[in-house]
């Protein structure tokens, strides 16, 4: 999907994220919980550590949603997207990716911008919390694994 892209790591992994992004889930934890259908890195896995990958729930084939931790399908195509502009070349899977980047220690121009995505996804811990009894795990499953895909740990509420 991207081939020559060369980026600088200026930040230690997992540090000195900026001060109003505060993801509860690591892209290891992430990926180990099942997102995406288990299809989102299959074909970039050499750019992030070998230990990300090693209890991944990973579909080499096709998106699978029985591999997400929720087993339901949250994720729109990749088309749609493009579509609503919501991918930049430098990250053309979106914000996972970008929040991989980030994660490594990649900052970019635009982390503003991705930040205040992953910001917006608070309104969905607010339904989830005021719609659903404290564990109950089998609610809003599909909002649910929204919120996992963008590193809310939307177990804990």
């Amino acid at each position: 999907m991207q081939t020559g892209y060369v980026y600088r790591l200026t930040e230690r992994p997992g540090r000195n994220f900026h001060a109003d992004f505060k993801p509860q889930l690591t892209p290891k934890q992430l990926l180990a919980l099942g997102i995406f259908g288990g299809k989102y890195m299959t074909d970039c896995a050499a750019e992030f550590p070998d230990d990300w990958f090693a209890n991944a729930k990973l579909c080499h084939e096709r998106h699978d949603p029985d591999l997400n931790f929720f087993g339901v399908n949250a994720s729109q195509p990749l088309a749609e997207w493009r579509r609503k502009g919501w991918i930049r070349d430098q990250d053309p899977r979106g914000w996972f990716q970008w929040y991989c980047r980030y994660y490594m220690g990649r900052r970019d121009p635009d982390d503003e911008r991705q930040i205040r995505r992953w910001q917006a996804m608070a309104r969905h811990v607010a339904q989830v919390k005021r719609g659903c009894p404290d564990g109950a795990l089998d609610c809003h499953r599909r909002q649910r694994q929204a919120l996992l895909h963008w590193a809310y740990d939307s177990r804990m509420f």
